[in-house]
Formats: structure tokens, C-alpha cells, sequence
């Protein structure tokens, strides 16, 4: 157990700007992460081992990415017990995002918007911080890199930037995430279109192929998509992935829709929205995919999940995995293990 309960530092850290309290959450990890003030929130990873895409997962519940999108608290956020952890998303050039401010929280539903733009250092820096990492993959923890566009990259370029982002955290990555599904990037999601995603898929796959023989070893690829995607738009991608033999789908992003939100103050701020309020269209999804991909094919659950038990209806869902984000803001640390323990005992 952690010796500092989330529920002691939450009031504080909810005073701030929500990104203020993000980087100075942030920033604290990087420091201690590596020290005996690591106590402090340390926690013991559930065993639940699954092996997927040719990896063995520790166990099934994971960080999303965003979180840390520089992968510069990847052994710190190790220790809360997560199974995998999944940084970025990465674009190949330093970018500062969105003007500020760009994070909102609305407490009542459990949820944020923000419309963070893929600010981040860069792939030098990016690369330089995961090859500091040790602790948590020593312990056997999966690291999954996310990548992605940049802002000043014309979508009709946006392959370049992936093909990029591919090849240089390829030799760090347990597997690579490919985002095509964040609402803060102009033109992002229309990567997600039958020809678009076909002809970006097909490119990448190249690209792996030809990095698997430089390096001697085959990465998964998954794909990280939207919920606001219809049956037949969810039916596609599932057919483009398996065409172009994706390893796996990350289900989902967050949400263009207010419905759960109006009315609240922020809620028509421009941005995606995530927690509580996108649980069920993201459930939604993960239950087209499965239906569209069959049994065996690889899907990591990320949406609204606040408790185990919203854990576990993402497996109910179709699910084999599931991450967390917004719930990790809510709820702190403890989250984690009552989402990783409340998946063990289902099996």
C-alpha cells in the first residue's frame, strides 16, 4: 500500500489548473521516481499474466497514453502496479500544442476536456527519456510508444510523420501505438476513412518489415481509434486493420459529444472529453470490433473506466485489456490494483 493516500494530495492538487497539477505531478515523479520517496505511492502489481500479440502482460490494466507524453515518469508511474504503460503520443518534431488554457475538469461527471494538441519534445527527446527508464520493464512491465502527426504536417504528409515516428522508437518499444483518433489535431481522424487508413496502414507495414529485419525482432502495431464511429465506420477499420495485418486496436480516444456534460461549466469547451462520460460509446465499440474481428484478435479497452467494476464490463465488452487515464485523476493510484484485482478474480 502507498504511504501517502491519493485522497490527502487530491484537494490540493484540485485547486490548481489542471494542467498546472498535471505537470507538477508529473514533474514530481521524474524527480523521485528513482529514490527511497518512491515509497510514497508504491504499489504491488497484481498478478494476472496474459500473454497477447506475441507479449506477456503482467497484468491486464494499463496507462494510457497522454498521460506522460514525453515518457519521462515511465518507471515512477511503474510503480502504482500497472501491467503496461503506454507513453506519448510522440510527433516527430517538437511542438508546444494549443494555446492555453487547454485542460478543464467537471467534477460532477468524473470527467476532463482538454485539447492538449500532441504538445510534446519531440522524438530525440522522447527516445532519450524512455532509454532512461529500467525499473519498470526489468520487472517485466510492457511500455508501449504512441505516435502521431504534427500540427504544421499537411494531412496529405501525415505518413511521412508515422513512418518517421515508426522507425525511431521501433528499437525502444515493446509495441507502437498508432494514433489516428485525437479530436485536437486538425484533419487527424480523417486518417480513419476507408483509403486513408488503408494506404497509411499498408506504409507502415512496409516500414516494419524492413525494421524488423535491420533489428531482428517483429514489433506489434496497434491502432488507436475513436468512439465516435458508427457500426459500419467501426466495421471498416476492422477489415482495413486485418487486411493489413494490424496486430491489435486500441478502443478508444475520447469524444466529441457533450450529451452527458451539458450544462456543466466547461462543457462547451472545444476538446475531447473523457472519464465517466464516454464509458458506454466506448463500450459500444469494443463490442462492433469484436463482433466485426471474431474471437482471438487483440483489444485494449480505454474509456470512462472509474472503478473494477467498469473494468471488468470493458472485458464483457470484448475487451482483453484495459487502460486508464481520467480515472487515475479521480481516483489516484488506488485505482489501479482494484481495477487489476477485479480482472484477476473474473477469470
Amino acid at each position: 500500500m502507498p504511504l501517502l493516500p491519493y485522497a490527502l494530495a487530491r484537494p490540493f492538487l484540485f485547486g490548481l489548473d489542471a494542467e498546472r497539477a498535471h505537470e507538477l505531478t508529473l514533474a514530481s515523479l521524474e524527480r523521485l521516481q528513482h529514490s527511497p520517496a518512491r515509497c510514497l505511492w508504491q504499489t504491488a502489481r497484481v498478478a494476472d499474466p496474459l500473454r497477447l500479440a506475441g507479449l506477456q502482460f503482467p497484468n491486464r490494466i494499463g496507462l494510457a497514453a497522454g498521460l506522460d507524453k514525453n515518457g519521462r515518469c515511465i518507471d515512477g508511474l511503474g510503480g502504482m502496479g500497472f501491467g503496461f504503460i503506454e507513453v506519448g503520443t510522440v510527433t516527430p518534431l517538437a511542438q508546444p500544442g494549443n494555446p492555453k488554457p487547454r485542460m478543464f475538469r467537471l467534477p460532477a461527471r468524473q470527467a476532463l476536456i482538454n485539447r492538449m494538441g500532441f504538445n510534446n519534445e519531440g522524438l530525440d527527446a522522447f527516445v532519450a527519456n524512455v532509454q532512461r527508464a529500467h525499473s519498470f520493464r526489468a520487472s517485466g512491465g510492457i511500455l508501449g510508444l504512441n505516435i502521431g502527426k504534427n500540427a504544421a504536417t499537411p494531412i496529405e504528409r501525415a505518413v511521412d510523420d508515422y513512418l518517421i515516428g515508426l522507425s525511431g522508437v521501433y528499437p525502444h518499444a515493446d509495441y507502437v501505438t498508432v494514433n489516428i483518433s485525437s479530436p485536437n489535431t486538425k484533419n487527424l481522424r480523417a486518417l480513419q476513412s476507408d483509403a486513408a487508413l488503408d494506404a497509411l496502414l499498408a506504409a507502415l507495414q512496409q516500414r516494419r518489415g524492413e525494421l524488423t529485419r535491420t533489428h531482428g525482432r517483429s514489433v506489434p502495431l496497434f491502432v488507436k481509434i475513436a468512439p465516435d464511429l458508427d457500426d459500419a465506420q467501426v466495421a471498416v477499420i476492422a477489415a482495413t486493420l486485418r487486411h493489413n495485418g494490424i496486430d491489435g486496436v486500441i478502443a478508444t480516444n475520447t469524444t466529441l459529444a457533450r450529451d452527458a456534460v451539458q450544462g456543466l461549466a466547461h462543457a462547451d469547451e472545444a476538446g475531447g472529453l473523457s472519464g465517466a462520460p464516454v464509458r458506454e460509446a466506448s463500450n459500444r465499440v469494443i463490442r462492433a470490433l469484436r463482433a466485426a474481428l471474431g474471437p482471438g484478435y487483440p483489444i485494449i479497452g480505454v474509456g470512462g473506466v472509474m472503478s473494477g467494476a467498469d473494468a471488468r464490463a470493458k472485458l464483457a465488452a470484448g475487451a482483453d485489456l484495459v487502460q486508464l487515464y481520467t480515472g487515475l485523476i479521480y481516483r489516484g493510484p488506488a485505482l489501479v490494483a482494484e481495477a487489476a484485482q477485479a480482472l484477476a478474480n473474473k477469470r
